[in-house]
């Protein structure tokens, strides 16, 4: 850091990390490398998996893009956390912090929305099933998913650069694993709650906007499916919706947690523990909901290792010869 005045000049951030305990250190890097390690091997086999012709339909190619998300969002902050485990030195420079905090304001706000986008996915295939195809055709859900990320682009833009032109002074350790709004908001030398009922207001716009479409979409999905004559019809169109639903409610129900809480800045540890569900346990999970509930899925896993089989006894065979 450069003093000047009262003001300090921040050249780079300390991330002090989930503890303090130089025991845990180890034990915590193990953990989550394991959890990293899963989540990409889980995302990147939902991702060769829709890629399967049987499943080259809207729902999978919203799935695809979720699991391209997912790999992304935790790739920001990861590996930056597994290495200060096993470092004492846990600084991040300055342009790295605002890198960071960009591309996971970025990666998360586009997550919001293609959830949305999903959601409408759903609601246009159970409640207007004989258009569906016409509907959601490609040209729609590639808009669905350029509009998210657009939408993802802006505000984390503007979010980023309204922290960054907040000046800085005193301490420049952050008390959290990755540079994030509440805690960077901390450090600076502004009128605290003005600022804060800023990022409150700002929050709400952003998680309440796709929030709302997704509940005004399974309104009308969940009114279709309870007047359907059979309750086999009944059970098929709520499946289709059930692994959706449970992701909505895992990434919302914590982001909302740390964000739509007038008083968060001031909760840091209590936000580490929610961000680290939406940061790593959902990412993780997302893989198993949507494979250990979907028929469709296992039948083109199956599938996937079929052909990697035959492929490695034609390549046997051919060594042989």
């Amino acid at each position: 850091m450069i003093s000047g005045g009262n003001l300090t000049t921040v050249t780079e951030f300390i991330l002090l990390g989930l503890s303090s305990h130089h025991d845990l250190q180890v034990p915590l890097f193990s953990i989550y490398l394991s959890i990293y390690t899963i989540t990409l091997m889980g995302n990147i086999l939902i991702i060769l998996i829709t890629m399967d012709p049987a499943l080259h339909t809207p729902m999978y190619f919203f799935l695809r893009i979720l699991s391209f998300l997912e790999i992304c969002y935790t790739s920001v902050t990861v590996p930056k956390m597994l290495v200060n485990f096993l470092s004492d030195n846990r600084g991040i420079s300055y342009t790295g912090c605002v890198a960071q905090m960009y591309f996971l304001l970025f990666l998360g706000i586009s997550e919001c929305f293609l959830l949305a986008a999903m959601a409408y996915d759903r609601y246009v295939a159970i409640c207007n099933p004989l258009r569906y195809r016409l509907i959601m055709n490609r040209r729609v859900c590639l808009f669905l998913t350029v509009l998210s990320w657009f939408w993802g682009n802006v505000v984390s833009l503007v979010q980023t650069a309204w922290v960054f032109t907040l000046p800085f002074c005193g301490s420049n350790q952050i008390n959290y694993f990755f540079c994030d709004m509440p805690p960077l908001i901390k450090l600076s030398c502004i009128d605290i709650p003005l600022y804060e009922m800023q990022l409150f207001t700002a929050a709400i716009l952003v998680i309440f906007t796709p929030f709302s479409l997704i509940v005004v979409s399974y309104t009308f999905i969940i009114s279709t499916i309870l007047k359907m004559a059979s309750a086999e019809g009944r059970h098929k169109a709520f499946s289709t919706c059930s692994s959706h639903l449970i992701v909505v409610t895992l990434y919302y129900r914590s982001c909302g947690l740390i964000y739509l809480r007038p008083k968060s800045i001031h909760l840091l540890d209590t936000n580490k523990v929610l961000a680290l569900i939406y940061t790593t346990i959902t990412p993780t999970l997302n893989p198993f909901i949507y494979s250990l509930r979907n028929k469709e899925v296992k039948e083109a896993l199956r599938r996937l290792f079929l052909v990697k089989k035959i492929t490695k006894v034609k390549l046997k065979l051919c060594g042989n010869l």
